[in-house]
């Protein structure tokens, strides 16, 4: 007991049917709300010793000073009584929704004696048929324009309507044909609700239906020449036609479908839908999902869709999301639940609740689609991290948490990042992003190419003790300051390259990648940071001390970003200095982590692609198939190099001629190069291999 929370109740205690379970503090403030099927083995998890759990878990479980539960008869009655538990106790360490936008909708208010087409952003008008969310206004407006010219119902004001019945006189909109003017009795309420219906039956998908039966109206009034008629039929075909235009078409008529996208990293998550109705797509939505708790993509899902269909919005009968979650038959029950506009309206009526289905698209048009979705989701999920970041007293903020959690004298306003990328231990480089003022500055990044190291610490070791030659303490930065110095710089270069291995010498490339990337201004490589970060634990932080030392320059602050982004190690500490959850700070730590990974992983894939098309891509008969094969087979291009014709011959879909065309290709680029030995890390692992894709960045 003495590794857990004094709180916790004896496993004998907890029963093991289905049920709903809440954390509570001190004050008995709800703080975290959950389901399980079985209750006793899924509180066991978060009673584990301490030093187990997750930091974000952990947290949530010392900040709470009490556990309850409540059984209920199965997993679906337990997924109602956790929805609405969220609901009524908005708990801290649930997910948390920002969704600060609201979206036009076109509405059309059926409860009324004389229904009303409107734009509005109100989501809880009475018996109101919504269509959308729209993206922009514009767009919403000009399709109602348009709609009102085929079906010419009322969409003006109450007050307006008022004074055109007590004058007698309708609106301009009655004049020029785009109402049937019920408020000075044109036509009969009967008559108008006809009207309104067909508008929302067109909208809610029925739009092929109406443009056949229009044009066979068409024909039928051109044929009895009743031309003034038909012409009516062709300006609302033409009208219905442009609606549609301005909705992609995506799949048949019949199709409606809610998909999915969801992109989330360890702090947060984007969420796209596109609401698809009619096969076109009818309008989208977006929002941002702050993680409190480290959640897992089937079980964000949950929340996501218990967010989504919440109040007005209900859900179509068929969805797609990325990953199901694990209780999905009881999820897509309470979806069909949903379905209905009014849950009161549906008991009173006895109606049974519609089946939803609840999947994960394949193949074909739908898996294409969703595929857009998680696009969609991931710009947003950069979008957000961007415009986090960016205003000037968000970094401000977030540069002053980072000094006082490091214990700085003051705010890091030069900061700069190492990752190390390689693929299996070959074609080993690493990265330096530099952020000034929380910005990142992309002239002043660098890239390292190491030729050997044993392990990830090594190659921090090598690289910051490469970086830290250019801040030497005795007088000399390690910049270039004239031409002879350059030149000079140059020359190394050159000499390296001639004891290099075949192929593009290691030294070289590590000589000149040293060197500024944009412009060539080695001035700016001489910069000292006031905060230098690298990518892993302790034993990271330990090679970079080790570096630092060395070079004998003083006056930097060093710390390690962990894996999960919430720690960051100090030298000679034996526990991680956790960010407040959701700061500022924390999001400028996981973009500047994120921009050195993405640099290294860039780098590291170029030089792979580089070398395995500059050795075999240019030989003709090879081609993309068949240069997996060779190297699936061999290896490498060292040993398809010392390969004999007859072996490279058995490789599939390699004949005798093509094997002697390879053989004698890659022996006249060897002889080229005065038979230079390769370097080991210059072998470059087959693609098929490099399927597992373990391009590893050292954490």
């Amino acid at each position: 007991m003495a590794d857990t929370v004094a709180y916790r109740p004896k496993t004998s205690e907890i029963p093991t049917e289905p049920g709903v379970y809440r954390f509570r503090d001190a004050t008995k403030r709800v703080l975290y709300v959950g389901k399980a099927k079985n209750l006793r083995a899924r509180l066991s998890n978060y009673f584990q010793p301490l030093r187990n759990l997750h930091d974000r878990t952990r947290r949530m479980v010392t900040t709470a000073a009490s556990v309850e539960w409540t059984v209920v008869a199965n997993e679906f009655e337990a997924l109602q009584l956790e929805y609405t538990w969220i609901k009524e106790f908005n708990p801290p360490f649930n997910v948390q929704f920002r969704d600060d936008k609201t979206y036009p909708y076109l509405a059309v208010t059926l409860a009324d004696d004389i229904p009303r087409a409107m734009v509005t952003r109100n989501r809880k008008i009475a018996g109101a048929r919504y269509f959308g969310p729209y993206t922009k206004v514009w767009a919403i407006r000009e399709t109602l324009d348009l709609m009102l010219k085929a079906f010419p119902m009322r969409s003006c004001s109450d007050g307006v309507y008022r004074r055109a019945e007590l004058t007698g006189r309708p609106c301009l909109l009655g004049d020029i044909g785009k109402c049937v003017a019920p408020c000075v009795g044109r036509v009969t309420q009967e008559e108008h609700r006809e009207v309104a219906d067909d508008f929302v039956s067109f909208m809610a998908g029925n739009d092929t239906s109406y443009i056949r039966a229009l044009e066979q109206r068409m024909r039928d009034s051109a044929g009895q020449q009743e031309y003034e008629a038909a012409a009516r039929y062709r300006d609302s075909i033409q009208a219905m036609r442009a609606v549609m235009e301005k909705t992609a078409v995506v799949f048949s008529e019949d199709v409606d479908v809610d998909v999915f996208g969801i992109a989330d990293d360890e702090l947060a998550a984007a969420v796209q839908q596109f609401i698809v109705r009619g096969g076109r797509i009818r309008g989208t939505r977006s929002w941002v999902v702050d993680k409190e708790l480290d959640v897992e993509v089937a079980e964000l899902i949950e929340t996501v869709l218990e967010n989504a269909y919440d109040g007005e919005f209900a859900p179509p009968r068929e969805i797609l999301v990325p990953v199901l979650p694990d209780d999905a038959a009881e999820l897509e029950l309470w979806l069909g639940g949903r379905r209905a506009e009014d849950a009161e309206s549906r008991r009173t009526r006895g109606i049974a609740p519609s089946k939803v289905r609840l999947h994960v698209a394949q193949r074909g048009e739908k898996a294409a689609l969703a595929q857009t979705a998680e696009t969609n989701a991931k710009n947003a999920l950069m979008l957000y991290k961007t415009r986090r970041s960016a205003d000037f007293v968000t970094r401000s903020q977030a540069l002053e948490d980072i000094r006082d959690a490091l214990g700085m004298t003051e705010a890091p306003l030069r900061m700069e990042c190492y990752d190390v990328s390689h693929l299996s231990g070959t074609n080993i480089v690493a990265s330096m992003v530099v952020f000034e003022d929380g910005l990142p500055r992309k002239d002043q990044y660098r890239r390292f190419s190491i030729p050997a190291s044993t392990d990830d610490t090594e190659s921090i070791y090598q690289v910051l003790t490469r970086r830290l030659a250019y801040l030497r303490p005795d007088g000399r930065d390690g910049s270039f300051d004239d031409e002879l110095d350059t030149a000079a710089a140059l020359v190394s270069v050159e000499n390296a390259g001639e004891n290099a291995a075949v192929g593009e010498s290691a030294e070289a490339e590590q000589a000149e990648s040293d060197l500024p990337e944009v412009g060539r201004r080695p001035r700016k490589f001489s910069y000292p940071p006031q905060l230098l970060l690298v990518d892993g634990g302790q034993p990271q932080v330990a090679a970079a001390r080790r570096a630092l030392e060395e070079s004998g320059v003083t006056g930097i602050q060093l710390a390690g970003i962990a894996k999960r982004l919430e720690e960051l190690w100090l030298p000679d500490s034996d526990f991680p200095v956790i960010l407040p959850r959701n700061s500022d700070a924390l999001f400028l730590v996981q973009r500047i982590r994120d921009e050195a990974h993405r640099f290294a992983i860039t780098y590291q894939r170029a030089k792979r692609r580089r070398d395995i098309s500059s050795t075999l891509a240019d030989i003709p008969g090879l081609g993309p198939a068949r240069v997996r094969e060779l190297l699936k087979h061999f290896g490498s291009v060292a040993r398809l190099r010392q390969a004999t014709p007859e072996l490279i011959a058995e490789v599939k879909g390699i004949g005798p001629t093509l094997a002697a065309t390879i053989h004698s290709t890659l022996h006249t680029e060897t002889e080229n190069t005065a038979s230079r030995p390769e370097s080991p890390h210059a072998q470059v692992v087959s693609d098929e291999s490099a399927v597992a894709e373990r391009t590893a960045s050292s954490r």
